[in-house]
């Protein structure tokens, strides 16, 4: 069972970036400034082959932390004992020092949609959110992390405020938050609220990483704009704006750059990284 006193360590306040097989020469040539290296759950449920090996030699080197994206955290119905089962497996072996999960939903009558689909914020959905990450807590015995996601339209329905929603799960469950600053951007772009008022009322005591990515812009059919979580680019330079305020309440915390898509060479990815390092040494003096 999970217990409340037994959470995971602590990542470094310090820059990570996602784990990508292609730069493993250039990793163990010179990993600089990156401290820290989040790999996809999904990827490493296998029994062997190269990625296992290289993610044990990763695990015992670095910090590692874990991030799922099927387990559907917010779907209606009950978790996949498989998939909970082979995630359990993986967290037992590599051991990271995080795992987080997103705030949405991807699966339906056995199905697995390529995407993560948007919740609304109701009592039952608050509910059945907390009893899945329960079950997650209880199945790896360790704390999880959960992000706030990207959103595209708002429900009719919703009764909660996204962070007061993700508060009132945290405090239910004892989970951690991820703060992906790169979501409130394009959330806040695509809904017309203000990111600065959505940090300002977000949890930042409870958050366990931040994170930053790259977004595709582009139109709605009223000419609007609109932003894609597309993670296969430069961070934007708002965003880096809103990581200096989002840092400046939260103080120094382990800072990811996510580029999963059109994947560049290392030097591209750790100049992001430096750039994340630059961000935290300013809120650190």
């Amino acid at each position: 069972m999970y217990d409340a006193h037994h959470q995971f360590d602590a990542l470094p306040p310090a820059p990570g970036v996602g784990y990508k097989p292609q730069h493993w020469s250039d990793i163990l040539e010179n990993p600089a400034p990156v401290q820290w290296f989040e790999v996809h759950a999904e990827n490493y449920m296998g029994d062997g082959g190269r990625p296992i090996a290289q993610l044990r030699y990763l695990a015992e080197r670095f910090a590692l932390s874990i991030h799922g994206v099927g387990a559907s955290i917010g779907g209606a119905e009950r978790l996949d004992p498989d998939h909970i089962a082979r995630l359990k497996h993986l967290v037992n072996w590599a051991n990271p020092v995080s795992f987080s999960e997103h705030l949405a939903w991807s699966t339906h009558d056995s199905h697995f949609l390529n995407d993560l689909l948007p919740l609304p914020y109701t009592t039952a959905t608050l509910t059945r959110v907390c009893d899945h990450i329960d079950e997650v807590q209880s199945a790896i015995g360790r704390q999880m992390l959960l992000e706030n996601p990207s959103s595209y339209l708002a429900f009719a329905e919703s009764t909660w405020d996204e962070p007061d929603f993700l508060e009132e799960i945290a405090r239910r469950t004892g989970c951690g938050l991820l703060l992906d600053v790169n979501n409130v951007f394009v959330s806040a772009t695509n809904l017309g609220f203000s990111p600065q008022s959505y940090i300002d009322a977000f949890s930042v005591h409870r958050v366990g990483e931040i994170h930053l990515a790259g977004h595709d812009e582009d139109h709605d059919d009223h000419g609007k704009p609109l932003l894609i979580d597309a993670h296969g680019a430069e961070v934007a330079e708002p965003v880096w704006a809103l990581l200096d305020y989002t840092l400046a309440r939260s103080g120094p915390r382990p800072l990811l750059v996510e580029w999963d898509n059109d994947v560049p060479e290392w030097p591209i990815l750790a100049d992001e990284a430096r750039r994340a390092a630059t961000a935290l040494a300013k809120v650190a003096a």
